[in-house]
């Protein structure tokens, strides 16, 4: 059962209003029993391109590279000194920066006058308050997370009526357009790399070695397997006073082959971008024996004098940068880069069997020390008398819980049957995707019971082990209630919570999408009741 209701709380905000719904909307969150297990022991799964990005780090870092932080935001200009007659072009890939201007809100009689309307008494000394709030925020000393709280405290009044006020009497804040700036997303880490040696050109020793992973942004048309609007490079640079265009390949070469990456080669572009060199940049393959092709992973050239002169910068600088992704992406076997990038939305969920007997838990279980005793003791007690024909009765514990004497049994009142049902002592196991209620022995004509016996996960949970925690903890219960009696009686098992077992929401999807099953049947035919006697 979900927590919370999507559709009822939307519905609420549709007849109510934002700002009621969301006052009370704390009452909605459940409160938990107890603290987040945070040491639960799991280890957590890192993302592909991350993992590919600490061990490349690693690999610089080996090679004596020193890691930076590169701009991330680049004026229009750095574009035109660095790439010269071809700026336009690039910038033609990027992304310009635009931002919502701040409005020049005057306070007039008229606008008084509604926030009066809204339940606001004005006196002189609240509408000077206003003003000035007003008119710190259009200088700018006013962050925008904070206008509510300022406006709020100038006029003494909740900050829910603070936000109608700049909604209703207001209309400058909704009706404000970004205006765009000459500012942009970082399309080429070299347009970032050229500011970073600048600052630190008399200030190392050389050779100054450095590198950066991080993302860049193209105004890609689309997105589809092959391209990317956000992607990661893997970038580093050398200044020294002699540099050979080789390095290049030198460098990257010490950077994948440790990594497995062997079959390389390596191509001198026929047209050269104008901040390399003439004849001085290179790109590099890697064959992908999935594909069957090369594919470009690598561009690295030594930077034209020009662009650096237009820096001030004295020294040759070679330049090597490799796409992440692209190396992921063989590295992985994966021909779709955004099921690698984002595979919460391009890439449906699987689960090893292991997984899935990982996913599977007791519905209810005991709480006290107790009631785990009285857990154990109904397992032994049963399987011990399995064969008991009834009536009949047999006293598995009698001591004292939540300081209350109780007697607990199990019984079978039915005469000429067995204490226990034929299905009691299955064990729960996982195969191929499905979940397998099965016998220890015997079946052997059932393929699918016979395969998981002998090929699936065990979870080591039995259809007695869920009856009897789901008794146990029901006793727990009638304590708390003050009950005189508990009885659970369980006949047949259909489904996982007819045993008290259940599996988490995100697994059992996957089983239907994946038309898997959870076949649990067979007869338990186990009673247990409880005699609260104190």
């Amino acid at each position: 059962m979900s927590p919370l209701k999507p559709d009822e709380i939307l519905d609420r905000v549709e007849k109510e209003g934002f700002e009621k719904v969301w006052r009370e909307s704390s009452s909605l969150i459940p409160k938990p029993s107890g603290g987040l297990d945070i040491l639960s022991g799991r280890h957590g799964h890192p993302h592909l391109i991350y993992d590919l990005i600490q061990k490349l780090r690693r690999r610089f870092l080996s090679l004596g590279f020193d890691e930076v932080f590169n701009p991330v935001i680049i004026e229009e200009n750095e574009i035109y000194r660095q790439y010269g007659p071809e700026a336009p072009i690039i910038l033609d890939r990027c992304y310009y920066l635009a931002a919502l201007p701040r409005p020049d809100i005057g306070l007039s009689r008229s606008k008084c006058e509604e926030i009066e309307r809204l339940g606001v008494k004005l006196t002189s000394s609240k509408i000077s308050a206003l003003k000035r709030v007003l008119r710190e925020y259009k200088r700018g000393a006013i962050e925008p997370d904070d206008l509510i709280e300022r406006i709020s405290d100038a006029l003494s009044i909740p900050d829910d009526l603070a936000t109608r006020i700049t909604s209703q009497v207001f209309p400058e804040f909704s009706a404000l357009k970004p205006e765009p700036s000459n500012m942009t997303l970082r399309s080429h880490m070299t347009s970032a790399w050229f500011l970073t040696l600048q600052a630190l050109q008399h200030r190392v020793e050389l050779p100054l070695k450095l590198f950066s992973i991080d993302l860049r942004f193209r105004r890609e048309q689309r997105e589809d397997p092959t391209h990317l609007r956000v992607h990661h490079s893997a970038s580093c640079v050398v200044m020294n006073d002699e540099l050979s265009v080789e390095d290049g390949e030198r460098i990257t070469r010490a950077l994948l082959e440790p990594m497995g990456f062997r079959n390389l080669r390596f191509l001198k572009k026929k047209v050269t971008s104008k901040y390399y060199a003439p004849g001085m940049e290179y790109e590099g393959f890697i064959y992908n024996p999935r594909s069957k092709e090369w594919v470009e992973i690598v561009d690295y050239g030594i930077y034209s004098p020009i662009a650096l002169a237009r820096y001030g910068l004295e020294h040759p600088v070679l330049n090597v940068g490799l796409g992440v992704e692209r190396l992921a992406m063989i590295l992985h076997g994966e021909s779709d880069v955004r099921r690698l990038m984002y595979p919460q939305f391009y890439k449906k969920p699987t689960f090893t069997d292991r997984e899935i007997a990982g996913a599977i838990r007791f519905g209810m279980e005991p709480r006290t020390k107790e009631g785990e005793r009285i857990r154990e003791r109904i397992i032994s007690e049963a399987i011990k008398h399995r064969d008991a024909l009834g009536p009949c009765r047999f006293l598995v514990y009698e001591g004292e819980v939540l300081s209350k004497k109780v007697k607990v049994y199990i019984y079978e009142n039915e005469a000429g049957a067995t204490l226990l049902g034929a299905a009691a002592e299955n064990m729960i196991y996982v195969y191929n995707g499905n979940i397998v209620g099965a016998p220890l022995r015997g079946m052997e004509e059932a393929p699918l019971i016979r395969e998981a016996r002998e090929k699936g996960v065990c979870t080591g949970f039995r259809y007695i082990d869920g009856v009897a925690s789901l008794a146990a903890a029901r006793i727990e219960e009638g304590l708390k209630m003050g009950l005189r009696e508990v009885d659970v009686r369980v006949r047949m098992a259909r489904r996982l919570s007819d045993i008290n077992l259940e599996v988490s929401d995100a697994v059992r999807r996957f089983i239907t999408d994946h038309k898997k099953r959870i076949s649990i049947t067979g007869p338990v035919f186990l009673g247990v009741r409880a005699e609260i006697i104190g």
